[in-house]
């Protein structure tokens, strides 16, 4: 049966990682519930980080409910209804343009909340400096929905904000961040300078908890920032948290072959349960999992897939080879496919492969697309025990839409 397995030794090691790096830079980190919002796993590393950061009402609610700890809220557009609900537990609330917080600036301002300076107001910058190599996830394109520009702000009654925010980053080094910050300084560095404002946001994508990431540099960076502005500075990696923590277990339902190519169907789908496969795009790491035979063991150099088993041993697939399959899912969409993958033996029904790195963003973008069963989510506990934590039946779907 298909499994999202989380480890939580894994997820522990990372936000040791974070907790480390902020207290190294003297900021605030919060995790992004857009990239991992598994709530259960929340007690398993919730000290080691100062809260969540929102991207809606349905997300502040979660973190407020099973985090417990600061919670940061920022959506390019609200409803009234959830402006009220968010003015009573939100401590920052970060606007996407001028004319939503005109819009709701009188029902913020009004709150005991706000009064207090229990709950602080922000702004969305775009400082259209763009870093990335992917338009789909560059909010800095021209005509980007995602941010003020600097030329909007001119004359502007910014009165009741005392925060900026900038989000420009994805699965980024730090050197990225240094050419933004620079961006930063040079069109809304005079209001960061000015007293009304205590605190930049510099969003997430920062690449924290991989190897080759600069984390010195972030900290000088964060410490210079905070020396410059006399500001508190806010990091809000949600990809830093959980990557190389998850995986995706499925099994091979048939194989067969069409017009030359090899082809194999598994219980899980890239539309469905892998959908920034196709989006992206890219190409995940895939093994194939084997049971009782010292044939497949191997070497100590090779890879292994971020949640192993005892008793199992893993070949990481390849472009190229004798025997190579197209991966499919169960869908009815032709393009349901994942790629083209070689494996050290031919395939057969009841063989397991793991897609390695699903835990971070792949399963907060799950659906039941075609009422393909949605894998059950299992947690393998540090002394490699495995507890099943959800599992997904006909009543998940039917209820989905009415």
């Amino acid at each position: 049966m298909a499994s999202f397995v989380i480890s939580l030794a894994a997820l522990k090691r990372n936000t040791a990682i974070l907790r480390e790096t902020a207290d190294a830079a003297g900021c605030k980190i919060v995790l992004a519930l857009k990239g991992f919002s598994c709530w259960k796993a929340f007690p398993h590393f919730r000290d080691q980080l100062d809260g969540c950061c929102a991207s809606g009402l349905w997300e502040a609610l979660l973190a407020r409910d099973y985090f417990q700890k600061h919670v940061v809220t920022y959506s390019p557009g609200y409803q009234e209804e959830e402006i009220r609900q968010l003015c009573e537990f939100t401590h920052h609330l970060d606007f996407n343009s001028l004319s939503q917080w005109f819009r709701f600036r009188d029902i913020v301002m009004a709150h005991p909340r706000f009064q207090s300076g229990d709950l602080l107001c922000g702004l969305r910058v775009n400082p259209q400096c763009s870093t990335g190599e992917t338009p789909l996830y560059d909010p800095c394109v021209p005509g980007s929905r995602l941010g003020i520009t600097a030329d909007q702000l001119e004359g502007a009654d910014l009165t009741g904000l005392s925060g900026l925010h900038f989000h420009t980053l994805c699965e980024q080094n730090s050197d990225d961040l240094e050419k933004t910050l620079a961006a930063v300084d040079e069109k809304f560095g005079h209001l960061l300078r000015s007293p009304q404002f205590t605190y930049l946001n510099m969003g997430g994508g920062h690449w924290i908890t991989k190897p080759f990431y600069d984390r010195e540099r972030l900290i000088r960076l964060v410490r210079e920032t905070k020396a410059k502005y006399d500001v508190e500075v806010w990091l809000e990696p949600g990809e830093a948290a959980a990557i190389h923590t998850g995986v995706l277990r499925a099994e091979v339902l048939d194989v067969f072959e069409s017009a030359g190519h090899k082809l194999v169907i598994l219980d899980v789908s890239a539309t469905a349960h892998m959908p920034d496969v196709l989006e992206m795009p890219y190409r995940p790491d895939v093994y194939l999992a084997s049971t009782g035979s010292a044939e497949f063991i191997p070497p100590e150099a090779t890879p292994r897939p971020a949640v192993t088993f005892e008793g199992e041993t893993y070949q990481l697939s390849s472009e190229s080879g004798e025997h190579l399959y197209r991966i499919g899912g169960p869908t009815c969409l032709a393009g349901d496919v994942t790629g083209d993958f070689a494996f050290p033996r031919p395939l057969k029904p009841g063989d397991t492969l793991v897609f390695d790195d699903m835990a971070h963003y792949t399963m907060v973008k799950t659906t039941t697309f075609n009422g393909v069963p949605h894998p059950s989510i299992v947690f393998q506990h540090e002394d490699g025990t495995l507890e099943t934590i959800r599992e997904f039946g006909y009543a998940d779907f039917r209820d989905r839409l009415a």
